[in-house]
């Protein structure tokens, strides 16, 4: 699993800045950008947010929590996946597996499965 150490080097590698560099950006000391590197030490929350907000990725992302970068990665599609898993209304899935969808047809079912969930929830 990839750690928050090996995430804050990558993403640091790509913009092609030094420790030193990203340490006077964030207005932390080199020393503290090494420590996190080297897995010896992690950010308090604030310095955590910061450095994510700084490489546009997401807090978990850095912790090695996600594969996903940011949250806006997450497309109409997974969330049609998940509201799929979640609602058990798997006949949908089973019928267009393969299928290609417009991002019309997602919200479409986005749509649907949301008008069922919440028909279920007035039921019980």
């Amino acid at each position: 699993m990839t750690t928050f150490a090996d995430r804050l080097k990558e993403e640091r590698t790509k913009k092609n800045l030094t420790q030193s560099e990203l340490a006077t950006i964030l207005y932390l000391g080199q020393t503290s950008v090494s420590k996190y590197e080297n897995g010896k030490q992690i950010p308090e929350t604030p310095t955590l947010q910061k450095i994510a907000d700084f490489f546009e990725v997401s807090v978990d992302y850095l912790l090695g929590k996600t594969n996903i970068r940011n949250y806006e990665e997450i497309t109409t599609e997974d969330k049609i996946n998940k509201l799929v898993e979640e609602s058990g209304i798997n006949t949908i899935a089973a019928h267009f597996k393969g299928e290609k969808f417009t991002e019309d047809d997602l919200e479409d079912i986005e749509n649907f499965i949301n008008f069922v969930l919440a028909k279920k929830k007035k039921k019980k």
